[in-house]
């Protein structure tokens, strides 16, 4: 099957730095992807290309079989989603109908009901609006367009946790009902996790990692207590971290842990802390992740 998104080799260099350095990946259709890194990892670099904004200094961008920039077939089949999205003199009302006029899988009722689960007014300029306001505006557009291929880069800047969760929920009810292509930019990594499937993390213009969402979960464990007691669970394993102060120390380890190691944890006073995905992503951006027995389902995974 042929991926949603397919990029090979893609580098895009600006006069005085490199934003994306040889990026390959492909992303399977009816899937939600997080795209997670530091700032000026690349991200909106990545998904500005990917939406035709931009051209690749080099390589290959393909979405929905062919390539994004100043294609109208494609671009026709494709939402992008950005917190800094610029709007003309317009009304909310205006601004819905005229994507109306571009998607072809608009749902205006959708559109409404969203509006009014953000507190949204059609007849208000949007200009007007407030950050989160004009943040709920593109997140309507986003989900009523029911494009083929979403592209969400950041987009609730200024939306309280509520809202955002009231997003999640949305995003989730119709992805379900209609599942499309979702490639989504955060900060707000652990608030997000669940929605993922899998996830793609960028560091200094590189694909650090790729990975099945369920592949991370539980892949490494933090390990924190006595020194002695730390060092001897952490004993022939694969290491990501190590701290010490004073007689206590942790470290971050790969892999499960069996039920005899567990009951030697506690036993000793151990405590067992289980990664969350913000977290793995950190170590992802440190390099320390490499290509073990453990973590090689993350590095070299491929989609259909």
């Amino acid at each position: 099957m042929t991926p949603a998104i397919s990029v090979t080799g893609l580098t895009r260099r600006y006069r005085d730095h490199t934003a994306l350095d040889d990026v390959s990946l492909a992303i399977g259709s009816g899937t939600i992807t997080g795209l997670l890194g530091r700032n000026g990892a690349g991200k909106t670099t990545l998904l500005r290309i990917l939406a035709g904004h931009e051209f690749p200094s080099s390589g290959s961008v393909r979405v929905l079989g062919g390539p994004p920039a100043e294609n109208e077939e494609v671009l026709r089949r494709l939402a992008f989603v950005r917190e800094d999205q610029i709007y003309p003199e317009i009304k909310v009302g205006q601004a819905l109908r005229a994507a109306s006029w571009f998607y072809p899988n608009w749902d205006g009722t959708l559109a409404s009901l969203l509006l009014e689960d953000f507190g949204v007014r059609t007849d208000k300029a949007v200009k007007k609006l407030s950050r989160g306001q004009r943040s709920a505006l593109g997140i309507t557009i986003g989900l009523a367009a029911r494009a083929e291929v979403t592209l969400f880069d950041e987009p609730y800047a200024g939306l309280d946790a509520v809202a955002r969760q009231l997003f999640y929920d949305r995003l989730l009810a119709d992805f379900a009902q209609f599942p499309r292509t979702v490639l989504f930019s955060t900060h707000l990594i652990d608030e997000a996790a669940a929605l993922f499937e899998s996830v793609i993390v960028i560091d200094k213009g590189r694909v650090v990692l790729d990975a099945a969402a369920d592949a991370l979960r539980g892949v490494a464990t933090r390990i924190s207590g006595p020194c002695l007691a730390v060092d001897a669970l952490a004993q022939g394993r694969e290491v990501w971290e190590r701290r010490k102060l004073g007689s206590q120390a942790s470290v971050v380890v790969v892999g499960p842990l069996s039920a005899d190691e567990r009951e030697r944890a506690r036993s000793a006073g151990v405590d067992l802390t289980p990664l969350s995905l913000q977290q793995i992503m950190v170590q992802a951006a440190a390099g320390a992740i490499a290509p073990t027995p453990e973590t090689s389902v993350m590095t070299e995974r491929t989609r259909a």
